[in-house]
């Protein structure tokens, strides 16, 4: 189908991938109504600052919404925001929310994003954490910035650096659990992660690799009169309170504040039976077109890129902003008119006084070689290469140098070409 300008159309989920593809709805000319379904209680926001800026108290809550209120007012939405959608009929058309109420749509954007993945196992404890909201930020922030605090980050990530950066910057100890030899070695590989690793060890923060976490230890299986003095402090009296981690060697890391930062799960289960495929997130085609009305964007989104010729989800910020644009234009379109959605992903990541900056799709197995700079310097640009192409750049806070091989990516160059390109 193709939709015309008096359809309605709903969007699932109210965060950057939803919000890029509201707009665009509208910028293309869609006037019919266009609901805005999210399961937070706030206008769309910003998530990275979560783990940086608006963590370390530097950036306020208006710096983090993506939009002011009178620019939302302007699109002309239903906006539905503190209501999880809880099923989909997909023939019928039809949007099942929380308090019963329901939505029928003429084209369908899903755009639900995903949510941390739990430590197996693990109880419910205070001073254990994840981050994925705004209330999650402002709740580890408070824990992170009690005098002597000892934080533990669960999981060597993106996020998991970003959240040890900067609780080291708030004054915390901080310690960093990877399961993995090195730091990001399945994405940037085992070099460029010891790299990675190093960031923290120049910054007095304790890296232990190569070793798992099995459980997480409470006050109220050792109670002590200076555990029970500090849970009261801490405001939760009543409740058992993390105050160590359990390694799989044996070891136990006393901590007063856990960071749970193994990755993330897609927001896909109210999808179940709904006639979809969900496998990893919200399956599509190309196009981005998960059934003829029903299109998926931002991490929710496992779709065929045509480029690597095989179903890839992405969970990086520049790609959400890109493929809800992408989306909504597909969903106009409808299925047998739209292009192909084929991006160069981008992303970056802010740790300590670095600036960490990936263009392509880099690999574990890929041959990588630093072009500008060197590793001594903390300051450098790595080239990936996977069977004779050019596949990734990494920069570590070399972002002009960088961005001279993004048109190489797009071209399609070969791995020599790249590594003879000799930016200006």
């Amino acid at each position: 189908m193709t939709l015309d300008t008096s359809s309605t159309v709903a969007v699932v989920g109210a965060s950057l991938a939803g919000l890029r593809a509201a707009e665009t709805l509208r910028a293309e000319g869609h006037t019919g109504d266009l609901v805005l379904i999210g399961a937070e209680s706030h206008l769309p926001y910003d998530r990275p600052p979560l783990s940086k800026q608006f963590l370390a108290g530097t950036w306020g809550l208006d710096r983090v919404v993506l939009r002011p209120p009178e620019k939302i007012a302007s699109l002309g939405l239903d906006v539905r925001l503190g209501h999880v959608a809880g099923g989909l009929d997909l023939e019928g058309h039809a949007l099942e929310l929380d308090d019963g109420s329901v939505v029928h749509f003429d084209g369908l954007v899903l755009a639900t994003g995903a949510h941390p993945r739990p430590l197996p196992g693990a109880p419910s404890l205070a001073g254990v954490h994840t981050l994925r909201t705004l209330e999650d930020s402002i709740a580890l922030g408070r824990s992170a910035r009690a005098e002597g605090a000892r934080v533990v980050v669960v999981g060597a990530g993106f996020i998991g650096s970003e959240v040890a950066a900067t609780c080291r910057g708030l004054g915390a100890r901080v310690t960093v659990v990877e399961a993995l030899p090195q730091p990001l070695a399945r994405v940037l590989g085992t070099e460029m992660g010891a790299l990675c690793g190093a960031l923290h060890r120049d910054h007095d923060v304790e890296l232990l690799t190569d070793v798992g976490v099995s459980g997480l230890r409470s006050d109220a299986e050792a109670p002590s009169t200076s555990a029970a003095a500090s849970r009261t402090a801490a405001g939760d009296a009543m409740g058992a309170r993390v105050v160590g981690v359990e390694l799989d060697d044996g070891r136990v890391l006393d901590a007063d504040v856990v960071v749970i930062g193994i990755g993330v799960v897609p927001t896909t289960q109210w999808l179940e039976g709904s006639g979809l495929e969900v496998s990893d997130g919200v399956v599509a085609d190309a196009t981005l077109h998960a059934a003829d009305d029903v299109v998926a964007a931002g991490d929710v989104a496992r779709w065929f890129d045509q480029g690597r010729e095989a179903l890839i989800r992405i969970e990086h910020w520049t790609n959400a902003a890109e493929q809800g644009v992408a989306a909504a234009r597909s969903l106009l379109a409808g299925r047998a008119r739209a292009d192909a959605y084929v991006p160069v992903p981008y992303f970056w990541s802010d740790q300590y006084d670095v600036k960490i900056q990936v263009i392509g799709h880099p690999g574990p197995d890929d041959d990588v070689i630093v072009v500008d700079g060197s590793a001594h310097e903390r300051r450098l640009v790595a080239l990936y290469g996977r069977g004779g192409r050019f596949s990734a750049a990494l920069g570590f806070s070399r972002p002009r140098q960088l961005m001279a091989y993004r048109p190489l990516l797009e071209s399609g160059a070969s791995f020599e070409e790249a590594l003879s390109h000799r930016p200006a």
